[in-house]
């Protein structure tokens, strides 16, 4: 009896330690972009991703989240959105990133499901712009370095456009936004929808920046991740490089958990983006 109970400790062990593993240790995932259309002046510029935070906390005051993005050395952040999760809202909790991250770089935001669902989107966009933020609503910022541009530019989540298909809700944002950038610029896209990647390659988008499938919340070892939401059982879209036409997707994994509270085999994710002119 006594040998059966300690076996039993000793499996629910090193399953606590598996889940914190899988759960808590922050993994930072690099690639480089390369394109003749990327300027000469923005060569070599690191963007850090993050998606998906959706409330989780790593060490007091993210100071665990904070160690590995300022590793990374950001040029600029961008947060591709579920900062907050609409089943937990605790706004306060997320503020606690965003107020260090404006501190060491520009921040880029926008909304994801859960900001729409738990229907505060002008309180968060409110809170995120004090804090200076900057909160992209289907619009673009347009940056600047030795006379020579690149183009930010941020979607709202298609929840935002109600009963509308997510295709033509999004087809209209990307227009929207695209209204105030030249043709021949190098575009970056903040979008939470992957499963949406037809609609950015047929505008033509340089690099979009996605999330919102959590890796497919349990990866699957050499194939994949198990499920995501709008794609279904065995998505295409989860994580990783993905080529459509003359656009690039980079999805994150994300951080955070929402309705299944753990990640396997899919530990939390940070993306460090280095643009390179080819």
């Amino acid at each position: 009896m006594a040998r059966k109970i300690f076996t039993l400790l000793i499996c629910l062990l090193v399953l606590w330690v598996f889940l914190e593993l899988n759960n808590a240790w922050i993994k930072t995932t690099k690639y480089t972009i390369k394109s003749k259309e990327i300027p000469k002046a923005f060569d070599g510029l690191n963007i850090v991703q993050i998606s998906d935070l959706q409330d989780a906390t790593f060490g007091e005051k993210q100071e665990k989240l904070m160690r590995k993005i300022r590793k990374a050395e950001p040029d600029l952040v961008v947060i591709t959105g579920d900062l907050v999760d609409s089943n937990r809202y605790d706004l306060a909790n997320s503020l606690d990133l965003m107020k260090q991250l404006v501190k060491i770089t520009d921040v880029f935001f926008v909304l994801g499901n859960h900001e729409v669902a738990v229907n505060k989107v002008d309180e968060i966009t409110e809170a995120l712009s004090a804090l200076g933020v900057h909160v992209l609503r289907n619009q673009a910022i347009h940056l600047k370095k030795d006379h020579e541009f690149i183009s930010i530019m941020g979607v709202d989540d298609p929840l935002m456009k109600g009963k509308q298909s997510p295709d033509k809700a999004m087809e209209q944002m990307i227009q929207a936004a695209l209204s105030s950038v030249p043709q021949e610029r190098f575009t970056i896209l903040l979008s939470h929808r992957p499963e949406l990647i037809d609609v950015y390659a047929e505008n033509e988008v340089n690099l979009v920046f996605s999330g919102h499938a959590h890796g497919g919340q349990i990866r699957l070892p050499g194939f994949g991740g198990l499920i995501a939401p709008g794609q279904g059982w065995f998505p295409r879209y989860t994580s990783g490089e993905h080529q459509e036409k003359k656009t690039t997707m980079i999805i994150s994994r994300g951080l955070g958990n929402s309705l299944f509270p753990y990640r396997i085999f899919n530990r939390p994710e940070i993306i460090a983006v280095t643009l390179k002119t080819s």
